[in-house]
């Protein structure tokens, strides 16, 4: 007759927190329901909140420029423009960056130019359908005289409306769709305008709790501005 002896594991069970830190579960000597318990616990691991982000400490880099002054040398939250009571005190504009338009379709630009923004190089630049709209600028009618129909002047502004950033009233960059009320804005000028508030509170509707990681691409505005910018420097 053939002997069978039957090994058992004389290794006592692992514990539900070594089981957490164990790679290989599958043979770890524990019972199925605290092995189900462990494989929980890792996969929630890289979201425990000691692996958020803490607040940035120290001085910041050299290239961060605070967007409430303009200025470097401290971050938004540290900003000295905060303590500014006074509402007669005009504060500076916040410096916007030319992110998502190809330099092709920039023009260079004094930094105070209407529509000015920074370029990756560390230049001004202006878009160039708003240049050529600036250039031109609006033409008003006189009142009270009546309208030429075989005019074949343009009365109406360049730019339509609905390509307008509400913040900054220039046209959008990297447009964007807010959830709440479904408004369009530059992607950095309502990302600027939720941090800066402490409510996160929208610009047009004035919701709060918005988080910017809800803003959404508005990938038809892009494309509509693309081809506007493209037929422009053809």
């Amino acid at each position: 007759c053939t002997l069978i002896l039957l090994q058992t594991d004389s290794s006592p069970q692992l514990t539900l927190a070594q089981l957490s830190k164990t790679a290989n579960l599958v043979d770890a000597n524990a019972s199925e329901e605290d092995k189900i318990k462990a494989m929980m616990t890792q996969s929630n691991h890289e979201y425990d909140p000691i692996h958020y982000s803490k607040k940035a400490l120290g001085p910041p880099p050299a290239h961060y420029t605070c967007f409430r002054c303009g200025k470097t040398g401290h971050y938004n939250r540290q900003c000295p423009m905060i303590s500014v009571q006074d509402k007669n005190v005009e504060l500076p504009k916040p410096v916007r960056t030319s992110k998502g338009i190809p330099q092709s379709f920039m023009v260079k630009a004094e930094p105070g130019a209407k529509g000015a923004m920074l370029t990756s190089t560390g230049e001004y630049a202006i878009p160039a359908i708003d240049a050529e709209a600036y250039a031109q600028g609006k033409k008003e009618r006189p009142p009270f005289v009546p309208h030429d129909q075989s005019s074949s002047e343009d009365d109406t502004d360049p730019i339509p409306d609905e390509l307008l950033c509400p913040i900054c009233n220039d046209l959008m960059t990297d447009a964007v769709v807010i959830p709440c009320c479904g408004n369009s804005y530059c992607d950095d000028c309502i990302r600027t305008a939720l941090l800066d508030s402490e409510e996160h509170i929208c610009y047009s509707c004035k919701q709060s709790d918005v988080s910017p990681d809800n803003l959404i691409a508005n990938k038809f505005l892009r494309q509509v501005i693309l081809t506007i910018l493209t037929y422009i420097c053809v």
